[in-house]
C-alpha cells in the first residue's frame, strides 16, 4: 500500500493578504505562480526598470484593485512604494503589519 501524507493543516487557505492605502483594502495576489513570476522579474538584472515596476503590478494587483490605485493619482516613487511593498507583503519580508 503506498505512503499517504495528509498535509493540509500546513496549508494557508485563508486568501491573499491586503495593502491598506488611505483606509482602502487593496488584495494582493499571492499564489505561487505570481510570486515565481516576480522572482523572475526581480532576478533577471541588478536595477529594476519602470517597466518590471508595472509587470509587476499588473501581476500583484487584479483589474479592480489597479482601478482603486490608479485613481489615486500616485508619483512615480510613491507607485514603487506600493508595488514594493506588496512584493514584501508576499514573500514574507513585511516588516509593518496592522495591529489586527
Amino acid at each position: 500500500m503506498a505512503k499517504k501524507v495528509d498535509i493540509t493543516d500546513k496549508l494557508e487557505f485563508d486568501g491573499n493578504p491586503k495593502l491598506i492605502i488611505k483606509g482602502k483594502e487593496l488584495e494582493v495576489n499571492a499564489d505561487a505562480t505570481t510570486m515565481l513570476k516576480i522572482m523572475g522579474i526581480l532576478g533577471e538584472r541588478d536595477d529594476t526598470r519602470p517597466s518590471d515596476i508595472v509587470k509587476m503590478y499588473e501581476l500583484i494587483f487584479n483589474k479592480k484593485e489597479r482601478d482603486i490605485i490608479d485613481k489615486m493619482k500616485l508619483q512615480f516613487e510613491d507607485f514603487s512604494t506600493v508595488v514594493f511593498a506588496a512584493v514584501s507583503l508576499i514573500t514574507g519580508d513585511d516588516t509593518e503589519q496592522s495591529g489586527e
